[in-house]
């Protein structure tokens, strides 16, 4: 039987419990678990700005611990099918990041500022896309009412980094990296972290509700969220070690099940079939959650002389992806050839084909096949990407810096790109231009003073020119004034 290639983290809550205590200085042990006074709404006692502290600091720890996705089209397609339920929901307003976590565990989890990450494996567990979206509207739900704040109200002040470690260590669990700090404390500290973070009954059951409105306002089945978490409870026997993380921080009781039921009957069954896209996702988790290519290989040869899939479309992509893991190009492109012809437009489709053609040494054909494709869509993020990709790899750097600028113009929150555009710019000469993208990944991550010092280096770059001068200098000043404002919030 094939293992997973994930990574399981063996580490202790306690790890990041014991940073906070360093991180907080002045503060007695009965103090060390205090958090800001939030209230019954965040914006009450911490700006938007704030907020946005918080969710950023969160989310480094997230990076630090868990194996986040920079996938294109992974991340792309939650964040669609995320973003899709966000408008059709009644009770959301502000900023939702979606992300995957590259974990096989069924888990998922709502941060600070809007920060929703879902693991591979609760994406394929899920057997329809109605059970996936049921699962993002139910954490959407849980930000919308500020019900991870509320948890924390009636509490001393913190500061913004040592409450984003709590949260962090509380959410997370026994998920973080071993690394991440000193030595853990003792079990039962953890627990009184864990008993802090576990949503109340009422809290999952306006969950459920919002939930399932947006599922219906959305067009997904609203039976969808009773319907797998009674699956999820049902096969919680036959778990080696225990219930899914999912159940341990939303704990699901008949009750709520047989409630969630009569609020699914309300708007009636929506049986719409499931996006090519989620299919495809889940082939193409499946196809990485191998060690070894040739095993994926077995398991898609096997599944389709068996004709044991969902999707025959979407197995013969794991297929072929995992024959392009294996370097068997030319089987790969044989898999994909008549998957392309069926679907000339799927952006999983042209962007395999465009890493195929690059791995062949054909850069250029990749960069021909995909121009005028990426001109019809300027804002997909995985289309973009390869296209750039391709460009780099055909020797034209400043023609790939190009692309991706235009597409951060669109989409300037699509933190991985910023790496890239650091890529490209540098070997285009140009040094200012890579300090500044490079100085926007680091903010993006979470580490605002390194981003300032890479400004302060790319001003001193000779030969600046005085537009981009301009430009360099106008983005020090704001990263310098964040800087001085969360200092004067410590």
């Amino acid at each position: 039987m094939t293992q997973p290639r994930w990574r399981l983290s063996a580490a202790l809550a306690g790890c990041l419990l014991t940073l906070v205590l360093l991180s907080a200085p002045g503060q007695s042990g009965a103090d060390a678990l205090d958090l800001p006074d939030f209230g019954s709404s965040a914006d009450t006692v911490l700006s938007r700005a704030e907020q946005r502290d918080l969710g950023r600091e969160f989310m480094k720890w997230v990076r630090k611990s868990l194996e986040v996705s920079t996938d294109p089209l992974l991340t792309d397609y939650v964040q669609a099918l995320g973003h899709r339920l966000v408008r059709a929901s009644r009770e959301t307003s502000g900023r939702y990041d979606f992300f995957v976590v590259e974990d096989p565990r069924i888990n998922a989890f709502a941060g600070p500022s809007g920060n929703i990450g879902v693991n591979a494996g609760l994406i394929l567990s899920a057997e329809t896309e109605s059970e996936l979206a049921a699962v993002l509207a139910h954490e959407i739900a849980h930000v919308s009412q500020n019900h991870l704040l509320r948890r924390f109200a009636a509490q001393k002040q913190m500061t913004v980094p040592a409450t984003a470690l709590l949260i962090a260590a509380a959410v997370l669990g026994a998920a973080v990296d071993p690394q991440a700090g000193a030595a853990a404390l003792m079990g039962a500290q953890g627990a009184l972290v864990q008993q802090q973070i576990n949503f109340t009954r009422t809290n999952e059951e306006e969950a459920d509700r919002i939930g399932i409105d947006t599922l219906a306002r959305a067009g997904h089945d609203p039976y969808a969220m009773p319907g797998f978490f009674k699956k999820l409870t049902q096969a919680n026997r036959v778990y080696e070690s225990g219930a899914p993380e999912l159940l341990r921080t939303h704990p699901v009781t008949s009750d709520r099940i047989a409630d969630a039921l009569a609020r699914a009957e309300r708007f009636g069954p929506n049986q719409k079939p499931d996006s090519l896209r989620f299919h495809l996702t889940r082939a193409h988790l499946r196809e990485q959650s191998y060690n070894r290519a040739e095993q994926a290989i077995d398991h898609f040869r096997d599944t389709l002389r068996k004709d044991r899939y969902r999707n025959e479309t979407a197995e013969r992509y794991g297929y072929a992806r995992a024959l392009a893991r294996a370097g068997r190009l030319d089987a790969a492109a044989k898999q994909l050839a008549p998957l392309l012809e069926q679907h000339p437009s799927q952006v999983e489709f042209l962007v395999l084909q465009s890493q195929l053609d690059r791995r062949r040494g054909d850069a250029d054909k990749a960069v021909r096949d995909l121009k005028g494709t990426v001109g019809l869509a300027p804002g997909n993020w995985p289309l973009q990407q390869a296209y750039a990709e391709a460009l780099l790899d055909a020797g034209k750097p400043a023609a790939a810096l190009a692309t991706l600028e235009r597409l951060i113009g669109l989409r300037p929150d699509i933190a991985p790109v910023y790496g890239l555009m650091a890529d490209a710019a540098g070997k285009a000469g140009e040094q200012a231009a890579a300090m500044r993208w490079r100085a926007e990944l680091l903010f993006r991550s979470g580490d605002l003073k390194p981003a300032i010092r890479q400004l302060e280096l790319a001003l001193r770059q000779p030969g600046l020119e005085f537009h981009q001068a301009a430009k360099i200098q106008v983005r020090l000043d704001e990263l310098q004034a964040e800087e001085h404002r969360r200092e004067a919030k410590r």
